[in-house]
């Protein structure tokens, strides 16, 4: 078996396209979060505000900044309106990280950067993120981006610092645009690399205009949306910053030991085919972090240093907070693919054979084509499909009642979708549970809309509809335990003086 003991670039490039676009559009959109942003990103196509992201004509959708739904807008009004164009932007954010480690690299470990490259883009996490559309890969792209013009500023030409600085700031505020405060976490990093191996340029990153570039690119929009739309600034802050990170009924496996059972697997399984080289850079982190304590020593190793702090500081916070997903992770492998290339190299060790590394990727390419056909009630295009089978009248909109709505319906059907309650509902203005309720989303002649309930509460939701005057009549067999059903204003209602 022939090993590559030093893998081309055009080899790195073949492999990191070919894992990003394969299968890329296979699949339909799966609810709740791929349908949020494909609906929002719809949303603004159809209207042509792209300044106020909404959920639907009646309700605003605040929970992430705008720059995730400008580029899949952008995409899906270039490419069409299909699953592939949506999944675009995480697919270029992928291949955007494969060359920013690339670049990385030429710089921390020098005669490196193929394989580090080909490490990042061979990830099982970053592999499988590129076939979601969240907003995680974007903010990936945008802070290693960031972190890649720090690099630059601090190890090139001292003539060039300024405006790689310029650039990270920018950065910064692109990501600042994607999912707002939590992503200067990454500041932290550079800060704290700044003391423990300052260069020669210590303070240069946070010079006035860096910050003046950062707030003229990132703060306008939000300028604007608070102006707007009054409360939302106490929203942002309390809500999605301070209550998310403290707030036990806000929080996403908040438990105290949520963090080991998220964490501990996204990172040993996410890093396949190269956890043995993570395991070994942990065996070894002691005896370097003692190594660490003097300062000649952190200036010998500076690359080790940054590299280990880039990691273990926005880990930690990760940690403490109380709200934890895998996809937090996810920034993370872009120094992880750094730092297993340099322990590899400190290893000795050459690159893996063709047969195994050609292996691993058939393997990636039959996982993702398997989930096309993964059943599931979240898959959008399925629920489109069975649509069109039972309905036979022109459809603007669907709406669920009393059920999870499946925003990826606007995608593959071109409809509004809504979701209603039974019951009235609390004015919450920002990220409501239910569009509104019956009595006041209810049309008079609702002839253009298809209604959804689950089949266990089928009983009660025809005996609403029949209190409030309309005629009830299912569509088909039930489908995914749901009922699909029409509804036909009474004679009585039609004509209320007859």
């Amino acid at each position: 078996m022939r090993s590559i003991n030093s893998p081309s670039a055009l080899f790195a490039i073949g492999i990191a396209v070919l894992l990003a676009f394969a299968f890329l559009g296979s699949r339909g959109i799966w609810d709740p979060d791929e349908g949020r942003y494909t609906n929002a990103a719809l949303n603004m196509l159809e209207t042509g505000d792209w300044v106020h992201p909404m959920r639907n004509a009646y309700v605003g959708h605040w929970t992430k900044p705008p720059l995730t739904y400008w580029a899949i807008a952008a995409s899906i009004g270039v490419f069409g309106s299909n699953p592939w164009a949506a999944r675009l932007p995480s697919a270029v954010a992928y291949l955007a990280c494969v060359w920013l480690v690339w670049r990385m690299a030429r710089h921390l470990l020098p005669g490196r950067q193929n394989e580090a490259a080909l490490i990042y883009a061979t990830f099982l996490l970053p592999f499988g993120a590129v076939q979601l559309i969240t907003t995680d890969f974007l903010l990936a792209a945008a802070c290693s981006a960031a972190m890649a013009c720090w690099i630059e500023s601090r190890f090139s030409e001292t003539t060039h610092a300024g405006r790689w600085l310029l650039g990270m700031w920018l950065c910064f505020a692109l990501a600042f645009l994607i999912k707002g405060p939590p992503s200067l976490l990454y500041l932290l990093v550079i800060a704290l690399c700044g003391v423990l191996v300052p260069g020669p340029r210590p303070r240069a990153a946070f010079h006035v205009s860096g910050f003046l570039l950062f707030a003229l690119a990132a703060l306008p929009w939000y300028a604007i949306v608070i102006r707007d739309t009054p409360g939302l600034l106490d929203y942002y802050l309390g809500v999605e910053l301070i209550d998310r990170l403290t707030e036990p009924e806000l929080a996403r496996h908040g438990e105290w030991y949520g963090w080991i059972m998220i964490y501990a697997p996204t990172l040993l399984l996410g890093t396949l085919p190269w956890t043995l080289d993570l395991w070994r850079w942990l065996l070894s982190l002691g005896a370097r972090l003692r190594g660490w304590r003097e300062r000649q020593a952190r200036s010998a190793d500076a690359a080790g240093v940054i590299l280990f702090v880039w990691v273990a500081l926005p880990l930690l916070v990760f940690c403490l907070s109380r709200s934890r997903m895998p996809l937090y992770l996810l920034p993370l492998f872009t120094p992880l693919a750094l730092i297993l290339a340099r322990q590899r190299q400190a290893d000795g060790r050459s690159f893996p054979s063709l047969r195994v590394l050609g292996g691993w990727v058939m393997l990636l390419l039959i996982l993702r084509a398997a989930s096309s056909y993964w059943p599931t009630h979240k898959n959008a295009e399925a629920w489109a499909a069975e649509i069109r089978t039972h309905v036979d009248f022109p459809l603007h909109k669907v709406v669920f009642v009393e059920d999870m709505a499946r925003y990826g319906l606007h995608l593959h059907l071109g409809v509004q979708v809504e979701k209603l309650s039974m019951q009235p509902v609390a004015d919450r203005r920002f990220d409501p549970e239910y569009d509104g309720n019956f009595d006041a989303r209810l049309e008079a002649n609702p002839l253009a809309t298809l209604f959804v309930c689950k089949s266990e509460r089928w009983s009660e939701v025809q005996a609403e509809f029949g209190r409030r005057g309309y005629q009830t009549q299912t569509l088909g067999e039930e489908y995914q335990e749901r009922v699909l059903f029409k509804a036909t204003p009474t004679a009585r209602m039609r004509d209320p003086h007859g």
